[in-house]
């Protein structure tokens, strides 16, 4: 069974363009796989040559988006990027939320680690 986990990175840019990253197939496509296709509400994440297929549950503008890989056995499972604006600093901070068995949860952190480390640097920080 899966568990559910959080991580939370900080970014210095505006919710906007972070959230154009996390939700359209060109942002997510410079970071989050080699290519990324979108027909009607279903995302096509490609990695060397490898597709897997997710549907993009809930979504609200510059706030969070939710997916749903669509060969999860556990229909609960999903990965959501969620935005999070500090009123006081106006620090941005992007939380991730998703599912790994116990023994592939360090593996799926340090994807996670590498992956927003690249998104960073596609938005120039």
């Amino acid at each position: 069974m899966k568990t559910k986990y959080e991580l939370e990175y900080t970014f210095n840019t505006s919710p906007y363009i972070l959230y154009s990253r996390l939700s359209t197939p060109e942002g997510l496509s410079e970071w989050f796989a080699d290519n990324v296709n979108l027909k009607k509400s279903l995302f096509t994440f490609i990695w060397e040559g490898t597709e897997q297929d997710a549907s993009v549950i809930q979504k609200k503008a510059n706030k969070f988006i939710r997916f749903h890989w669509e060969d999860d056995e556990e229909d609960d499972a999903f990965f959501e990027f969620r935005i999070r604006t500090d009123e006081l600093t106006g620090d941005v901070a992007l939380i991730i939320t998703d599912f790994a068995e116990e023994d592939e949860k360090d593996d799926a952190v340090d994807l996670w680690d590498s992956q927003i480390s690249e998104l960073k640097h596609t938005i120039g920080l």
